[in-house]
């Protein structure tokens, strides 16, 4: 690998976090004893989110059995699932009033169900303690982990995501532990479990792709039915990940997300700080708001 010699432009720098609500965010993460994908992943948004009191809690521990070479999580042997997990982090979504959350986790293919079980009981935790509160669970892809999917999908997650990440061309430079169909299949899969399941899924750019090749994954997307897509611009954490080939402008993430919703997305979000649950909650809401309104709409027009 090698380092970024890149010029960061204008439209990708974000203040560094100092705020009062991100210091209060900052210590409930810690008095629970939880991980955040915000930390772990190095997020260009966590001054913002955690002003906001929005934290994307990373469950399973902090060590990845895979090595993404775009990932900053670190890679090894993981430690064993903490049985209080569940309900602290039911306890830090009350603790920030969250209206919607967004779960992520480790790759852990050291259990024998990918750790499938314990992610059902974060739902079901999160959901007794917080009734009000919707569910995103941004999970692994399950690899050779039969019956893990379905004990997810049937815990009822509001949002199932799982991201593809890169394109097909990529995947064995940059996702060598993964395989792109069956990341699409297990997205599929969950809508012929539960076709009312939202599926949501995203990727980076910047990597070296095409735009033909994006385009291509959109309507790999749709064939899978995924509702929502997010695209985000790829920042290499370290000089030993993969390296950063190009910035996207935003015009060219305005252009892929016209192409998105010309295609069927019911949501979309591409900018270049757009990450899988950067306002995640916001775009859930008002898509919930555009729906209710649109059946109030067809309810008037029967009178």
């Amino acid at each position: 690998m090698q380092a970024n010699t890149l010029k960061k432009p204008d439209w990708i720098r974000v203040k560094a976090p100092n705020s009062k609500g991100y210091k209060d965010t900052v210590d409930l993460v810690r008095s629970l004893n939880l991980n955040t994908v915000c930390e772990e992943a190095a997020c260009p948004n966590i001054g913002e989110c955690w002003a906001k009191k929005h934290a994307t809690l990373m469950i399973m521990g902090d060590t990845c059995t895979r090595s993404c070479a775009f990932c900053n999580i670190k890679t090894g042997k993981p430690n064993i699932l903490d049985p209080l997990e569940p309900q602290n982090v039911a306890l830090a979504v009350k603790a920030m009033k969250l209206e919607h959350v967004v779960i992520t986790s480790v790759d852990r293919d050291d259990l024998p169900d990918g750790g499938a079980q314990h992610i059902a009981h974060t739902i079901t935790t999160i959901r007794q303690d917080n009734p009000g509160t919707t569910i995103e669970v941004l999970t692994p892809d399950f690899l050779r982990k039969d019956g893990a999917l379905e004990i997810v999908v049937q815990a009822k997650p509001d949002v199932f995501n799982h991201n593809l990440e890169t394109v097909p061309s990529l995947y064995a430079s940059v996702r060598p532990g993964a395989r792109y169909f069956h990341s699409l299949k297990i997205l599929d899969r969950v809508k012929q479990i539960d076709p009312t399941m939202f599926t949501k899924s995203g990727i980076m750019v910047g990597l070296g792709e095409s735009t033909a090749e994006v385009y291509q994954v959109m309507d790999d997307m749709r064939a899978a039915n995924i509702d929502f897509m997010t695209i985000g611009q790829y920042l290499q954490p370290t000089p030993k990940h993969y390296p950063l080939k190009d910035y996207i402008t935003p015009t060219q993430f305005d252009n892929y997300a016209k192409m998105a919703r010309g295609k069927g997305f019911l949501m979309v979000a591409s900018s270049a700080l757009t990450r899988s649950s950067y306002h995640a909650g916001d775009d859930f809401k008002r898509l919930q708001e555009e729906r209710l309104k649109a059946r109030c709409n067809n309810h008037s027009n029967l009178y």
